[in-house]
């Protein structure tokens, strides 16, 4: 089963990949940044169900949690490496993203920006940042498939 949701996840960054070098090159708005930040949570959703499954197959858990913010907060407590603490941050971050009114600036411009206050802190978004995010859940995603031994899809680019 962690294969699959493995499987799943690399699927979604495949996507995610495909926005960030393509449709962000040639239609570059807010909308797109959206949209991709909603890959971005559906990749972590499945990379984040592989985690769980493999704290219930163990019995560290009892049940999976079905709530977000308690899948995230039982990957924290369970898992303390640096790169898991880091990704279900940048996790509730891009949910909190996902769900704004955000600003728009410079669309149609290379330099095209979402922007809005998230926790009384100013967050930006352009096509740089989310290249950086996107990076950063891929890193992430080889780290589960060599934490689980799960057997290796194909390559990204």
């Amino acid at each position: 089963m962690i294969p699959s949701y493995l499987h799943d996840a690399t699927e979604e960054l495949k996507r995610v990949e495909h926005q960030v070098y393509v449709s962000l090159k040639y239609t570059r708005t807010v909308d797109v940044l959206l949209n991709l930040i909603g890959r971005m949570i559906e990749g972590y959703d499945r990379m984040f169900d592989a985690m769980l499954q493999h704290m219930l197959d163990q019995g560290r858990i009892g049940e999976i949690p079905s709530a977000p913010l308690m899948v995230g907060n039982t990957i924290k407590e369970l898992y303390a490496e640096e790169n898991v603490q880091q990704n279900v941050d940048l996790y509730f971050l891009l949910r909190k993203l996902h769900r704004c009114s955000p600003q728009r600036e410079q669309e149609f411009r290379r330099h095209v920006t979402l922007r809005t206050i998230i926790d009384g802190r100013e967050e930006l978004v352009n096509i740089d940042i989310a290249t950086a995010y996107y990076h950063q859940q891929r890193e992430f995603l080889e780290y589960l498939y060599k934490k689980f031994n799960a057997p290796k899809q194909e390559h990204f680019e």
